[in-house]
């Protein structure tokens, strides 16, 4: 038989209603409250009735998360597996579904995304790209529907999103390749659309300008994030440029270019990437890059996200987190 809610109250010595209010995710019940309602559903094996919820509330309880178009590249790019892990996680807790969405094209995006909004299959969009000038972005803002974007977008101020200094965390790696005496420094990084790849190339410039050093468009490049864009971009940089050092913006491309070395025969250039992806621990030695926290950045987006449906009040719309540059062992 199915279990009931009223069960569900009996067990957790509360009033059905409060049950109810759980479900909900209501601010004014207690946290402890909260807990005490799941254990007992969780006991009892209860599970909501979701269509009576969304008749009752006009609420789906379900976030969008819309991935990269190249299916490709989510499947070979750990970064998105624990962007997920982030947010399911926090959007579980808080009594949340994820229904995952990507398109081909960039007006297929919209299409989707308008498809979810207007079947009421979602409450709200957490996108993990963000571009210049991006046609979903305007989209969810023309018609006000609710989103946060993993990215730092071109309106920080009334967009919810979650970054990491990306300038910061790339003007670190340059400045420490430089360090070590590394003169003739490349530059890979992804789409030129992407904000991420314009504020880690931000970052690589001036580490390069504050030491003295010229920049040479010759010796920057811009791929797709995988192995295969870093081995034929390392390609093309050696046999245009005297290269001593390679950061890249993930450790998918370093990987590749990295392969590219092996296959020219070419010794003693370091290859920086991006990530901390375990790929990069089976590189010999280790390869060095970045720390990004990326369950951090699918856990904050959730977030800031749940807090705005449920119309929570907060001073923040948008959360920086920390990376950590991971040196070799």
């Amino acid at each position: 038989m199915r279990v009931t809610i009223k069960e569900v109250a009996k067990l957790a010595g509360v009033s059905p209603s409060t049950v109810s209010r759980v479900l909900t995710d209501h601010p004014k019940i207690s946290q402890a409250t909260k807990d005490r309602v799941w254990k007992a559903m969780k006991k009892l094996d209860y599970h909501p009735n979701v269509t009576a919820r969304k008749l009752a509330t006009n609420a789906t309880k379900t976030i969008g998360l819309l991935l990269p178009n190249d299916v490709k590249l989510l499947a070979e790019n750990p970064f998105f597996i624990q962007v997920l892990t982030g947010v399911t996680t926090y959007a579980q807790s808080k009594g949340y579904y994820i229904m995952l969405t990507n398109a081909e094209t960039r007006e297929g995006e919209v299409e989707a995304l308008n498809h979810l909004f207007r079947s009421n299959l979602i409450d709200g969009v957490i996108m993990t790209v963000v571009r210049e000038e991006d046609p979903c972005i305007e989209f969810l803002r023309e018609n006000n529907h609710p989103y946060a974007v993993i990215g730092r977008p071109n309106d920080t101020d009334s967009t919810l999103w979650v970054d990491n200094d990306n300038f910061q965390a790339m003007y670190e790696m340059v400045n420490y390749l430089i360090k070590e005496g590394n003169q003739k420094i490349a530059f890979i990084g992804g789409s030129k659309e992407l904000t991420v790849t314009k504020n880690r190339r931000a970052g690589y410039e001036m580490a390069l300008k504050n030491r003295g050093l010229h920049l040479d468009e010759n010796m920057v490049k811009g791929v797709k994030f995988s192995e295969a864009g870093g081995y034929e971009a390392t390609k093309d940089l050696l046999e245009e440029n005297d290269v001593d050092a390679i950061a890249t913006t993930d450790d998918l491309i370093a990987v590749g270019a990295l392969k590219a070395l092996k296959d020219l025969n070419k010794e003693g250039i370091t290859v920086t990437g991006f990530n901390n992806t375990p790929i990069g621990n089976y590189q010999t030695p280790p390869l060095l890059t970045v720390e990004i926290n990326a369950v951090e950045l699918g856990h904050y987006s959730a977030k800031l996200l749940i807090d705005k449906l449920n119309n929570l009040e907060s001073a923040m719309n948008s959360y920086i987190v920390d990376t950590k540059l991971i040196k070799e062992s």
